[in-house]
C-alpha cells in the first residue's frame, strides 16, 4: 500500500514539473506586430526570443517555404533573421519556430513590403515662357506598389491635377509613374512655386500615408521684345566724331544685350556684350548696319540701325528748316548757305523735276530761291545742291502753301420767322487746301452741325467752302449767338491763326398775332354817346396798329395808327364795321368789330325856316370842319400831306 502510494505521488510530482516547465516556455517576436512595412534596400531584423527554455532551438520558414532571403543569426535565446537589403523576395508570412525538448512554439509576422524612396522629380517640356503653352511632369520613380499612389500637383496652394494608379500590377517591380499638366503661364505666375506631392498609402489602418513632396519656383520666362536702339548724338556722322548707341530690350530674364556690325556678305561680326556700343574717332568705313540683338534662353530680338560716317569736308544748311508753310499770295525766301567751301556751286530743283516757279539768286556762299507770290504750284519738296570740287551735298525742304485769309461769312437764307424752316449757311472763302479744313457750327453752347472736307487729289487751287444747316427758329432762339468756327490744321503755321470764326446773333421775327379789340363801353350806342375802341398785338417786333373802315365796296378806308380809336359823339352814319390791323415785317394779324348807333327815341322832324336855314349853315360848317380833321389824321399817319394832291 505504501508503495503504491509512493508510486502515485512520484507520478504526481513529474506531471506537476512538466506543468511547471510548460507553462514558462514562452516564444516572442520583435517587432512586437503582426504585420510590418519594409522599404527596398533597407536592412530589417527579426527577432525571435524564447523565455523558460535554458536551451532552445530555432528554426524560420516562409509560410509557404519559400527562401527566407535573408541571414539567420542564433545567440542563446534569440534568432535573428536579417534581410541585407530587403528584396521583393521578403515579401512573406515568416514563421519562427522555437523547440524546447519535448515542446515546440511558433511565432509569425508578415513582412510587406514597399518602395518609396526618392522625392518626386518636377521637369518642364521647355522653359515656361508667357502665353506659351508648357507641359509639367510630376515624376515618382522606383515605387512600389503604385496602385496605393496618388500623385497631385500644385500651382502655389492651387490644385493643378490629382492622379491616383488604381489598376494593380502584373508584376513585382519598381515603376516610375507620373502625372502631366499643360497650362500656358502668365504674368501672374512669375515668382509662384510648383509643388509635386506623392502620397503611398501602405498602411491598412488609419495610421498616416507616406508622403514626399518637391517644389520648384516657376521661373516664367518672356522672350525678348521691344528692343531699341538710342544713337547719339546723329546716325550721320563726320569722320573723327564718336557716336553712343544704346540698346534696350525687355524680357524675362533680362535679355543678353550683343552688338554686331553686318558685314558685306550678311554674317554678323560681334563687336561687343554690354548695352552701350561707343564708336570714337570714326571713319568712312565705318558706315554700315549695327545690330543689336536682345537674347535669353526663350527667344531673341534684334534691331538694326544705320550709322552713316561722311567724309569731313563743307556743310549745307538750308533755310528757314526743314519744312515749311507759306501763305498763298505772300513771298518766302529758301536760303541755302555753304560752310568750308571757298567756291560753291548750287543748283536748284524739286524732287519731281517740275518747274521751280521762283526766283534763284546767288549772293557769295549763299543761293536764294525766292516764290512770289506763293502758289499752289509751289507745293513741292526743293532741293538745294552744292557742288564743292568733285563733293556733292544736297539739302532740302518743303514747302507746304495754305489758304485761309479770312474769317468764316455766316448767310441766311431769309429772315428769321419763329416756325419757319430758315438755312444758315457758313462759307469760309478762298481756303487751300481744303481736306484739312473742318467747319463747326454753333447756336449757343450746342454744336448744330459740323464738317470735315475730304481730300480731292485731281484738284489744286483755292476753293470756298461752306456748311448748310437748316433750321426752325423760335422766339426763345433771341438773343443767342451764331458761331461758325473754321480749324485748318497746319502745324508749321508760326503767324497765321489754326483758326477763325465768325459770329451773328439772332433776331428772331414773330408774325402779328392774339389780336383783339375791347370797346368800352359798348358797340351799340345811341346817337351823341361816345365811344372808345383799343387794340392790342401780339408779335416781334411789336407790331403797328391800324385802324380802318371798311366800305361798302369792301374796301379798307385808313382811319387811325393809334391803338384807341376814339368818337366824341357818335352820329348815325358811324355805324359800319371798323378793322383793327396788327403790322409787321413778317406779318398781319386783323380783328374787326361792328359798330352799331341808333337814332333817340321821341325826335320828331319839324322845320321852321329859321331852323332851315341854322341847319343848311349847320351841315356846310360841318363837313368842311370833317375834311380838315380827316386830312390832318391822314398827315399825322404818313408824316406829311398835301391837299393839292388829296
Amino acid at each position: 500500500m505504501l508503495r503504491k502510494m509512493f508510486v502515485i505521488f512520484g507520478v504526481s510530482d513529474i506531471l506537476w514539473m512538466v506543468f511547471a516547465v510548460s507553462q514558462a516556455f514562452k516564444v516572442d517576436m520583435f517587432p512586437n506586430e503582426y504585420k510590418i512595412f519594409a522599404q527596398i534596400g533597407d536592412s530589417v531584423s527579426l527577432t525571435c526570443s524564447a523565455t523558460g527554455c535554458e536551451s532552445p532551438s530555432f528554426s524560420w520558414r516562409t509560410q509557404i517555404d519559400s527562401p527566407l532571403n535573408g541571414k539567420v543569426k542564433n545567440e542563446g535565446t534569440t534568432s535573428m533573421l536579417i534581410m541585407d537589403p530587403v528584396s521583393f523576395g521578403n515579401e512573406h508570412q515568416y514563421l519562427c519556430t522555437v523547440t524546447c525538448k519535448d515542446m515546440k512554439r511558433e511565432k509569425a509576422i508578415r513582412v510587406e513590403i514597399y518602395s518609396f524612396s526618392k522625392d518626386p522629380e518636377i521637369r518642364l517640356s521647355s522653359p515656361p515662357e508667357v502665353g506659351k503653352p508648357v507641359t509639367v511632369t510630376c515624376s515618382v520613380p522606383d515605387v512600389y506598389p503604385f496602385e496605393r499612389l496618388e500623385i497631385e500637383l500644385l500651382k502655389s496652394n492651387r490644385s493643378m491635377k490629382v492622379q491616383e494608379f488604381l489598376e494593380p500590377s502584373e508584376k513585382k517591380a519598381q515603376e516610375t509613374k507620373s502625372l502631366e499638366v499643360t497650362f500656358s503661364p502668365t504674368d501672374e505666375d512669375i515668382g509662384k512655386a510648383l509643388v509635386c506631392q506623392a502620397t503611398l498609402h501602405i498602411y491598412d489602418d488609419d495610421s498616416p500615408p507616406k508622403e514626399r513632396k518637391t517644389m520648384k519656383e516657376l521661373e516664367v520666362y518672356i522672350s525678348p521684345k521691344d528692343t531699341a536702339i538710342s544713337v547719339n548724338p546723329s546716325t550721320r556722322l563726320q569722320e573723327g566724331d564718336s557716336v553712343t548707341m544704346t540698346c534696350t530690350s525687355a524680357g524675362l530674364p533680362a535679355p543678353r544685350i550683343l552688338w554686331s556690325k553686318k558685314l558685306d556678305n550678311g554674317n554678323l561680326q560681334l563687336l561687343s556684350e554690354n548695352a552701350t556700343l561707343t564708336l570714337i574717332s570714326m571713319r568712312a568705313e565705318d558706315s554700315g548696319i549695327y545690330v543689336c540683338e536682345g537674347d535669353n534662353p526663350v527667344g531673341k530680338d534684334r534691331k538694326e540701325v544705320k550709322l552713316i560716317v561722311q567724309e569731313k569736308n563743307f556743310t549745307v544748311e538750308i533755310s528757314p528748316g526743314p519744312q515749311i508753310a507759306a501763305q498763298i499770295g505772300h513771298s518766302v525766301v529758301l536760303t541755302c548757305d555753304v560752310r568750308d567751301c571757298e567756291s560753291p556751286s548750287f543748283s536748284w530743283r524739286t524732287q519731281i523735276d517740275s518747274p521751280l516757279n521762283g526766283k534763284v539768286r546767288r549772293e557769295g556762299s549763299k543761293s536764294t530761291l525766292t516764290l512770289s507770290p506763293v502758289s499752289v504750284e509751289n507745293e513741292h519738296f526743293y532741293l538745294c545742291t552744292v557742288m564743292c570740287g568733285q563733293k556733292k551735298l544736297e539739302k532740302g525742304i518743303q514747302v507746304k502753301p495754305y489758304s485761309f485769309p479770312s474769317d468764316p461769312e455766316i448767310e441766311m437764307s431769309g429772315p428769321l420767322v419763329s416756325g419757319n424752316p430758315v438755312t444758315v449757311s457758313c462759307k469760309v472763302p478762298n481756303v487751300y487746301p481744303f481736306d484739312r479744313l473742318e467747319i463747326e457750327l454753333f447756336k449757343g453752347e450746342s454744336i448744330m452741325m459740323n464738317k470735315v472736307f475730304s481730300k480731292d487729289v485731281s484738284k489744286k487751287a483755292l476753293e470756298t467752302k461752306s456748311l448748310e444747316k437748316t433750321f426752325i427758329p423760335t422766339a426763345e432762339d433771341t438773343g443767342n449767338v451764331l458761331v461758325c468756327l473754321a480749324r485748318l490744321p497746319i502745324d508749321e503755321m508760326e503767324f497765321e491763326p489754326k483758326q477763325r470764326q465768325s459770329t451773328q446773333t439772332l433776331y428772331v421775327n414773330v408774325a402779328p398775332r392774339d389780336t383783339t379789340i375791347s370797346v368800352s363801353p359798348s358797340s351799340i350806342l345811341e346817337e351823341g354817346s361816345s365811344v372808345n375802341m383799343t387794340c392790342s398785338s401780339n408779335g416781334l417786333p411789336a407790331p403797328k396798329i391800324l385802324w380802318s373802315r371798311q366800305l361798302s365796296n369792301g374796301d379798307l378806308q385808313p382811319i387811325s395808327e393809334n391803338e384807341t380809336l376814339t368818337f366824341m359823339s357818335t352820329k348815325m352814319e358811324d355805324s359800319g364795321i371798323y378793322v383793327c390791323e396788327g403790322i409787321n415785317q413778317v406779318g398781319i394779324s386783323r380783328k374787326e368789330v361792328k359798330l352799331i348807333i341808333q337814332g333817340r327815341e321821341g325826335n320828331k322832324d319839324y322845320f321852321s325856316p329859321e331852323l332851315l336855314v341854322l341847319y343848311c349853315a349847320f351841315f356846310l360848317i360841318i363837313p368842311a370842319i370833317g375834311m380838315i380833321i380827316y386830312f390832318a389824321r391822314k398827315a399825322n399817319m404818313t408824316g406829311s400831306y398835301s391837299l393839292v394832291e388829296a
